[in-house]
C-alpha cells in the first residue's frame, strides 16, 4: 500500500463523516505521490525542485504512472507545479483505478435493489491496513487528511517528522489547498456580484 491509497481510503471509508473536496483531495494525494517516490528514491528534493531518480516500477500502477511523468530535464519540477499538474483529476483516477480492481463498490439501495451512485470501500487487506494507520496517528497521513478536510487533527504532529524533504512537500500541499479555496472564494464572490448586476436596484 501507498501514502496515496491509504489517504484516498481514509477519505471514503474511515473519517468519511463530512464531504471531501475532490479538488482538495487531488492535491493532497499528487503529494502523498511525492512522499512515496521519495521513500522508494525514485526521486529526491533539491530545495523545491523534484530531482527524478533511477527509473524502475513501482509497486503500484498509479505511482508507477506518476514517477514515469517526472520531468527529467532540468530545469526541474518545483513541488507546486508537480501539484497542480499531477493532482488534475487525480481523484477520480484513484477511484476508477480501486473501482477497477474490485476494492471499491457501488452501494445498493436498502429497498430498491438497485446500485446507487454511492460508493464504499470493500473489506480487504488494504482497508484495514489503511485503518490501522489511520488509528495510529501517522503523522503524515494525518497532516494530509487534515489539509485536505478529511479530519480535523492537531497540528502538532508535524513536529514529529524529521525528514525536511517530506515536511517541504506538506508544506507546499497546504499551501496549494489554501491557494484553491482562495479561487473558489473570489469566484463565489464575482458570481455574487454578476447576480446582484442582474438584479438591479
Amino acid at each position: 500500500m501507498t501514502t496515496a491509497r491509504d489517504l484516498f481510503i481514509v477519505s471514503m471509508d474511515v473519517a468519511s463523516s463530512r464531504p471531501v473536496d475532490p479538488g482538495d483531495l487531488s492535491l493532497a494525494l499528487a503529494g502523498a505521490e511525492v512522499i512515496d517516490l521519495l521513500g522508494s528514491e525514485a526521486l529526491a528534493l533539491d530545495g523545491e525542485r523534484i530531482v527524478p531518480g533511477g527509473r524502475w516500477e513501482q509497486a503500484d500502477k498509479l505511482l508507477d504512472r506518476a514517477a514515469e511523468s517526472l520531468v527529467r530535464q532540468p530545469p526541474y519540477e518545483t513541488v507546486e507545479d508537480w501539484l497542480w499538474r499531477r493532482g488534475r483529476g487525480l481523484s477520480s483516477a484513484y477511484l476508477a483505478a480501486l473501482e477497477m480492481e474490485g476494492r471499491v463498490t457501488r452501494e445498493r439501495g436498502r429497498w430498491i435493489p438497485v446500485r446507487t451512485s454511492r460508493t464504499a470501500v470493500a473489506d480487504s487487506p488494504e482497508r484495514r491496513r489503511a485503518a490501522e494507520r489511520w488509528a495510529s496517528g501517522d503523522p503524515v497521513l494525518a497532516i494530509l487528511a487534515t489539509t485536505a478536510g478529511i479530519h480535523d487533527r492537531p497540528t502538532e504532529e508535524a513536529d514529529e517528522i524529521e525528514d525536511e524533504a517530506v515536511v517541504t512537500v506538506l508544506a507546499a500541499v497546504g499551501d496549494a489547498v489554501a491557494e484553491l479555496e482562495a479561487v473558489r472564494q473570489r469566484r463565489t464572490i464575482e458570481e455574487a456580484a454578476f447576480d446582484n448586476i442582474w438584479r438591479g436596484p
